[in-house]
């Protein structure tokens, strides 16, 4: 007991176990492919975490496999230039839409490799289906690693939208001053009466009485 609550005071969480939002604890799942081995694989894993699997709704978070694609690559060869050592790449790419906060997109790549023996064609297809679904199930733990993640992109969010909030209310409260302030300009004595927001002082020749140009500075009354 004494060990289960030290490791959680310090944010430390057992191999499997992950700190999920709140927002995602209710989800629903949506694929390019409903039926497809790694929308179950991943249905699967959020069950076993506890999460809620439920129906796409409005203010549900979703999370969207986009998408998932293979590629070979040739590692090395044998003496008479036939391929020996293949690498075989598996990427998925998925978006989680939390309602009221963003969109994240996500993506993982897997690699592992095998040697390509010509003459046992049937092994290697046997060894690549192997792999596909080794990769599929360790994609789906790694999607469950990294919907902890959106704990801080979610905590990002909230405080730069509070950051917005403050700024709009300051904004706001600069447009509703209409504060107004009077200048009065002696031209020739004669009184002119302006009106403005921008104005700290202004300067304008008057006459004397002998027709000369006297520079003076302006009275400003708020």
């Amino acid at each position: 007991m004494v060990t289960a609550l030290a490791t959680s005071s310090c944010g430390f969480y057992l191999r499997g176990s992950y700190n999920l939002p709140d927002e995602i604890q209710k989800l629903s799942v949506t694929s390019f492919d409903k039926y497809g081995i790694l929308t179950r694989k991943i249905k699967r894993q959020l069950l076993f975490h506890g999460i809620d699997i439920v129906p796409p709704a409005e203010g549900v978070a979703n999370l969207h496999l986009n998408s998932e694609s293979y590629r070979e690559s040739t590692l090395s060869l044998y003496q008479n230039m036939r391929i020996a050592e293949k690498q075989f790449n598996y990427s998925v790419s998925y978006t989680v839409m939390v309602p009221k906060k963003s969109n994240y997109t996500f993506s993982i790549t897997l690699s592992r490799t095998y040697l390509d023996n010509p003459l046992s064609a049937l092994a290697k297809s046997v060894e690549i289906d192997m792999l596909s679904q080794e990769m599929r199930i360790e994609a789906a733990k790694q999607i469950m690693r990294q919907l902890t993640r959106l704990n801080s992109y979610i905590e990002d969010f909230e405080r730069t939208e509070i950051k917005e909030k403050n700024l709009r209310k300051l904004y706001q409260g600069i447009a509703d001053d209409k504060t107004v302030r009077t200048i009065e300009t002696h031209l020739y004595n004669k009184t002119k009466v302006l009106e403005g927001n921008s104005f700290s002082s202004h300067i304008v020749p008057q006459a004397d009485t002998d027709g000369k140009n006297i520079i003076t500075e302006s009275d400003i009354t708020p």
